[in-house]
């Protein structure tokens, strides 16, 4: 039996190269380290996000209901982004009406040892421009 040494596509050119199974996949990079020195924690940080401020959909944000939570369409720069949570997601249709965050965190009914990862959410919304300060 032959052994093909090149690819062919169906109209018989060279299809694109496929990778070779004794090619290495590509070496990662490093995982970088917290060192926990005072000098590391003294290094300031980009303005992120405050929850002790007031806080809103973006208005170029749509939510589309899903059985999962929703879906945040951004019209501005055409993300998609998947909110796994119906709590979140009735909190983000309400977060406008209360003077801060955490506030409407805490009005949501969702349980208090929920809180902190429900910022962590709100925090990673805010970063994808789901959420912005009113």
């Amino acid at each position: 039996m032959t052994v093909p040494t090149e690819r062919t596509s169906p109209a018989g050119g060279p299809s694109p190269a496929a990778p070779s199974d004794s090619q290495d996949p590509p070496a990662r990079a490093p995982a970088a380290a917290h060192s926990g020195s005072p000098a590391a924690a003294s290094i300031p940080s980009a303005p992120g996000f405050d929850a002790a401020s007031r806080h809103g959909l973006h208005p170029q944000v749509a939510l589309r209901p899903e059985p999962f939570g929703a879906l945040a369409y951004h019209y501005g720069n055409r993300r998609l982004t998947f909110v796994r949570s119906q709590e979140v997601v009735d909190l983000l249709r309400d977060l406008d009406r209360y003077p801060s965050v955490t506030d409407a965190v805490t009005a949501s009914g969702i349980e208090p040892r929920r809180h902190p990862s429900v910022l962590r959410a709100l925090d990673q919304l805010w970063r994808s421009d789901v959420i912005r300060a009113c």
